[in-house]
């Protein structure tokens, strides 16, 4: 038996709210936290996170930050105000380190950048004063700016000259950026 599975195991409260509207990421990540020895369940929206936190409100949660209907902090503010001891795990796919701040202010324990492990989730859930280890294999500064461009390109709807504007380049520069390939 592991470390980890050894605090899972311990653990009297194992209820966790699921907040993510990438359904097939809730759907995955689901099913692993729960074979990891979690009672899940599962929300798509703020809405009904907050219908899940009427009921009763659970030990953890891993939270989507941006969802169709809100923010996932606010969700955290909830389940802080209901539940001092919970344990919360912002996701999100729009890393940033102002929304991390903000997250560990509403009182999240950790935030983590999509695709996350459920391995690095619980480890995120569990640590105890524990600093998180650091990743195995980063992506290098090139890679970080590129998936920077690709995702405010993807934001300004494939728009170049509007891309260029907020990132504050020339229109030609970004271009010549976007027709290369992505740096490992």
């Amino acid at each position: 038996m592991s470390d980890l599975d050894a605090r899972i195991t311990a653990l009297d409260d194992r209820t966790l709210l699921l907040l993510d509207d990438d359904q097939a990421l809730r759907t995955r990540m689901g099913r692993a936290l729960e074979a990891r020895g979690f009672e899940v369940t599962l929300a798509a929206s703020v809405a009904e996170a907050n219908q899940v936190l009427r009921e009763r409100v659970p030990a953890f949660g891993v939270l989507d930050m941006r969802l169709e209907d809100g923010n996932g902090l606010k969700v955290v503010e909830t389940m802080r105000e209901r539940r001092q001891d919970a344990r919360i795990v912002m996701l999100t796919g729009y890393g940033a380190i102002a929304t991390a701040v903000a997250a560990v202010k509403a009182g999240a324990v950790d935030y983590l950048s999509k695709p996350a492990d459920a391995d690095d989730v619980v480890k995120a859930l569990l640590a105890v004063g524990d600093a998180p280890e650091p990743p195995e294999n980063p992506m290098s500064a090139d890679r970080v700016r590129w998936e920077h461009i690709q995702r405010v390109y993807e934001l300004c709807d494939h728009n170049v000259s509007e891309t260029a504007r907020r990132l504050g380049m020339h229109r030609r520069t970004l271009q010549r950026i976007l027709a290369k390939r992505a740096p490992r």
